[in-house]
């Protein structure tokens, strides 16, 4: 079985609690996972002064198909990855395709709805934020078809268990709970 892949692109202000959330618990469930920095460095200042070190910078992803990529928050974050065009052009192409889209805290509202990639799609985010999806769900997590949201920080966990089981299956997700003990 082939393993599967991950991207998860980070920007100065990115949520570090839920990018370290996501990395880790992908892992565990041996997901091959890339960080990759938007940014000129490979290293950004994340939230609460916790500084991120990607594996690469995500110019050097192009061209690369994930099963998956993440979105953190982080409204600095988010809004920087929301400018970002190479990333917004790799989100429409995972769409496209049908794999995996996933985005938490501020991303669903200020990265995704405004390049209409929640359009006909209900979907989550931070309840400052809600106004700006187009069906907004108060859930922790919400999966609708390829697209995976959730809503911050507390609902990490929550989120990056159900990717593993996307990604890898139920058996495998319960196994990485377990091992957490979620």
């Amino acid at each position: 079985m082939k393993t599967p892949t991950a991207l998860i692109p980070v920007a100065h202000g990115s949520e570090s609690l839920e990018t370290a959330t996501m990395v880790n618990v992908l892992r565990r469930a041996e997901v091959e996972v890339t960080v990759a920095s938007i940014e000129t460095d490979v290293t950004v200042s994340g939230t609460r002064g916790i500084r991120l070190h990607a594996d690469k910078r995500l110019l050097d992803t192009l061209g690369h198909k994930y099963d998956l990529i993440a979105l953190p928050g982080g409204e600095k974050g988010a809004e920087a990855l929301n400018r970002h065009a190479p990333l917004i052009e790799m989100l429409q192409q995972q769409d496209d395709l049908k794999h995996w889209l996933a985005a938490i805290c501020a991303a669903p509202a200020l990265t995704l709805a405004p390049h209409h990639l929640l359009d006909r799609r209900q979907a989550t985010c931070f309840p400052a934020f809600k106004s700006r999806l187009p069906h907004f769900v108060d859930k922790p997590v919400v999966v609708d078809g390829h697209l995976v949201t959730s809503q911050g920080p507390a609902t990490a966990m929550a989120f990056a268990l159900i990717l593993v089981e996307l990604l890898t299956g139920p058996v495998k997700s319960r196994e990485v709970a377990a091992g957490l003990l979620a």
